[in-house]
C-alpha cells in the first residue's frame, strides 16, 4: 500500500477587470476557456521571472513540471465579453511593449482594416493552486515563482496584455496531497454567495467520478516552447468543489 504524500500549493488569485483564458484560436477569433491553460500559466510565471522568449528550454522544462488546478470563485451574470477590433496596419507602424520600448512590424501593410476578435471574462475571479513536483534544489522552486509573482521582473498580466491584475497574485500556501484537496482548504477569495464553486483539476489529482463531478475532458494546452507551436493535449476533470470556509483556512 502506497500512502499518499502531502505536498506544498502555492495559491494564486487571478483578478482583474477582464481575464483571458485563451484556448484554440480559429483563424481571426480569439476563443477562450473557462478555467486557466497550462501554457498560460508557464507564460506568466516566466514573466515575472524576467525570462525572455528565447529561453525556450526554461520555458519547456517549467511546464512539464507545473501540476494545477483551477475554481470559479466568481462568475459575473453577463458571460462572455467580445472585443471587435479593426486596425488598419502599415508596415511602418511601431507599437509599445511592456518592456517600455517600441516594437515595429515585420509583415506587409493592409489595404483594409484588420478585424480580429477577442473574448475575456470580465470581472472574474479564478483561484488557482500550483504545486512543481521533484526536488525542493530544482529551480525555480515554489517558492521562487511566489517571489517573483510579488516583485515581477516585469509588468504581469493574465491572458492577454490588456489584463492587468486587480490584486496580488500570491495568495499564500497550503500543503495538501492533491489539486483538488488543495482547492477544498482555500476558502473562496470572491463573495461567499454559493456552497460549491466550478473547478477544474487534473485527472489523478482527485476524483474522477461521483455526484460533484461533471466530466472529463482533454484540452489542448500543452505548448511546445522549443518549436514556438502548441501541442498535446491534457486530461482533466470538471465539476464542483466546497470551498473551506473563511473562519478554518489553513493559515499561510
Amino acid at each position: 500500500m502506497t500512502l499518499a504524500v502531502s505536498r506544498r500549493w502555492l495559491v494564486l488569485r487571478l483578478e482583474a477587470p477582464l481575464l483571458s483564458f485563451g484556448a484554440v484560436a480559429i483563424d481571426q477569433r480569439g476563443v477562450i476557456w473557462d478555467f486557466p491553460a497550462l501554457s498560460m500559466l508557464t507564460g506568466l510565471f516566466a514573466n515575472a521571472l524576467g525570462w525572455e522568449r528565447t529561453d525556450r528550454a526554461e520555458h519547456q522544462a517549467l511546464q512539464d513540471r507545473i501540476v494545477f488546478a483551477a475554481r470559479r470563485d466568481d462568475e459575473p451574470y453577463h458571460g462572455v465579453f467580445t472585443d471587435v477590433q479593426n486596425a488598419r496596419l502599415e508596415k511602418s507602424d511601431r507599437g509599445w511593449t511592456t518592456r517600455g520600448g517600441p516594437e515595429g512590424r515585420d509583415g506587409n501593410s493592409y489595404g483594409g482594416p484588420h478585424r480580429r476578435f477577442r473574448d475575456y471574462h470580465p470581472d472574474a475571479l479564478v483561484a488557482v493552486v500550483v504545486t512543481l513536483p521533484g526536488p525542493d534544489s530544482r529551480a525555480p522552486s515554489l517558492l521562487d515563482l511566489a517571489a517573483a509573482l510579488d516583485r515581477p521582473q516585469r509588468p504581469l498580466f493574465i491572458g492577454r496584455k490588456s489584463c492587468l491584475p486587480a490584486a496580488r497574485l500570491n495568495a499564500g500556501f497550503r500543503e495538501a496531497e492533491t489539486a483538488h484537496a488543495a482547492l477544498t482548504l482555500v476558502p473562496s477569495l470572491g463573495r461567499p454567495i454559493r456552497s460549491h464553486y466550478r473547478a477544474q483539476w487534473p485527472a489523478g489529482e482527485g476524483p474522477n467520478n461521483g455526484d460533484m463531478v461533471e466530466r472529463g475532458r482533454a484540452i489542448a494546452d500543452r505548448r511546445n516552447w522549443i518549436s514556438g507551436l502548441h501541442g498535446g493535449t491534457r486530461h482533466v476533470i470538471e465539476g464542483r468543489v466546497a470551498p473551506a470556509k473563511a473562519a478554518q483556512g489553513v493559515p499561510e
